[in-house]
């Protein structure tokens, strides 16, 4: 069944290229139809120090070096008529050699977008549209344009359900949204996916909320805008977080995303159904401050996120171990293993309670022959309610150098984390406390077409 649909995959990627290249070859008597196609793929090789008590693969290691694809995508931008557009975006996450440990290696690629919209007015004060759509509430990087950073990576965690109730931040969803004067906005009706869809174990039910597993509610979405310079693209939903020195960008804007009884949790013998409600006030600075181009770019946001009482998940990007070691006695500090894998990378990154994310970039231009030059440092600062109010930080330091702008870019990135584990020397249920911070070094290689 998996080697059919790779090889309906292969062909529908093939079919696509193969319409592309026939239909630019074609002298349209309409003009207003055109295919715009973009593939890319981003390339890692990774040193991390591992968590404590990770295993990889059944053994215990303290670290680890893993060669991985973080992205490969295929994109297809399709104008139908002067009015009418049609997404089409295909491709795969995150493959290591630790992606499929369960035995089959075969990763299977999927449609991330197929997203339709019509413009309603002659510029683009209302577009409506319907599909699987990276069209949400709450920040910009809950839809980035993930070429676009001048960091490595995106933020994920303002992907705030990602891949528990939507496929990889995108939602089948009923959007609006459009540029009016100095507003830009969207809304978004959405109807999420059942979390016992998302192809993992699922979690029992505990005294700590998470996504319940019965029922079914929409979601609702908005983000707006306010552009005090020049206005953004609006061609695809997807959001820059640099455009360097292309654009003066100074804006604020504030977004929210809330789903009525999404989460679950047990109180006594009964179950308590809460709603999620998520918010975030930003700001984004990104223009040339020079006649030569130098450009800086800085951000800073801050989320208020209520998952439920308690809430709180793990996640590790491409996480290079497998397992936590078991079966340890008492005078081991546990991992804290009940809210998603806490192994190799992983660190808390989705929860209830207060995130404050920045980070600052500068861009110049021609520094070795024609080639740009961009350092930048990130922070993450959180204070999630299951961890007692504790700071979780996670820092980034890291430059790029842009070979040919955004379609050869190589940039190394250096992340510092904190670990958390349950003490049970003194308490049977175990005493939370904090653990050895961690390293992780990337290069990433990011190829455009």
């Amino acid at each position: 069944m998996q080697k059919t649909v790779m090889r309906a995959s292969c062909y529908i990627v093939f079919i696509m290229m193969f319409t592309v290249c026939t239909m630019h070859a074609q002298d349209f008597s309409d003009s207003s139809r055109s295919i715009k196609l973009q593939i890319f793929g981003q390339f890692w090789a990774r040193y991390n120090e591992s968590n404590p008590l990770t295993m990889q693969q059944g053994a215990p290691v303290d670290n680890t070096f893993d060669i991985g694809i973080r992205r490969a995508r295929v994109q297809a931008f399709c104008t139908v008529n002067e009015r009418t557009t049609l997404f089409l975006h295909y491709g795969f996450n995150n493959m290591n050699t630790n992606f499929a440990s369960s035995g089959n290696r075969k990763i299977q690629a999927f449609f991330h977008d197929v997203f339709a919209e019509y413009r309603v007015f002659d510029k683009n004060e209302l577009k409506l549209g319907a599909g699987l759509a990276f069209v949400n509430g709450l920040s910009r990087f809950s839809q980035p344009a993930v070429i676009a950073m001048p960091t490595a990576d995106i933020p994920v965690f303002g992907q705030a359900t990602v891949e528990q109730i939507d496929i990889f931040g995108r939602k089948l969803s009923l959007t609006a949204r459009g540029q009016i004067g100095p507003i830009d906005y969207r809304v978004a009706l959405s109807d999420p996916f059942p979390i016992t869809t998302n192809g993992n174990p699922q979690q029992p039910l505990g005294t700590s909320a998470n996504f319940a597993q019965v029922g079914h509610s929409l979601q609702q979405q908005a983000y707006v805008i306010w552009q005090f310079a020049d206005h953004e693209p609006h061609q695809v939903s997807n959001m820059a977080g640099t455009y360097y020195g292309q654009r003066k960008i100074f804006n604020i804007a504030a977004g929210f995303m809330h789903q009525p009884r999404a989460m679950w949790r047990a109180v006594g013998g009964d179950t308590l159904y809460e709603d999620m409600t998520l918010m975030a006030v930003e700001s984004m600075f990104d223009a040339p401050i020079d006649r030569n181009g130098t450009t800086v770019s800085a951000y800073a946001g801050v989320f208020s996120n209520n998952y439920g009482r308690n809430y709180l998940r793990y996640n590790g990007v491409m996480n290079p171990g497998t397992a936590n070691q078991t079966g340890l006695d008492s005078t081991f500090v546990k991992p804290l293993a009940s809210f998603g894998p806490s192994f190799g990378n992983a660190f808390p990154m989705f929860g209830t309670g207060t995130v404050v994310y920045s980070h600052l970039g500068v861009y110049f231009p021609k520094v070795l022959g024609a080639n740009g030059l961009m350092p930048y440092v990130s922070t993450t600062q959180a204070w999630y309610q299951r961890l007692e109010g504790r700071r979780t930080d996670i820092y980034h330091v890291g430059c790029s150098l842009l070979l040919d702008g955004l379609r050869s870019r190589l940039t190394l990135d250096v992340q510092n984390r904190p670990t958390y584990g349950l003490a049970t020397i003194d308490s049977p249920f175990g005493e939370l406390v904090d653990g050895p911070r961690r390293t992780q070094l990337v290069m990433q290689y990011q190829v455009v077409w």
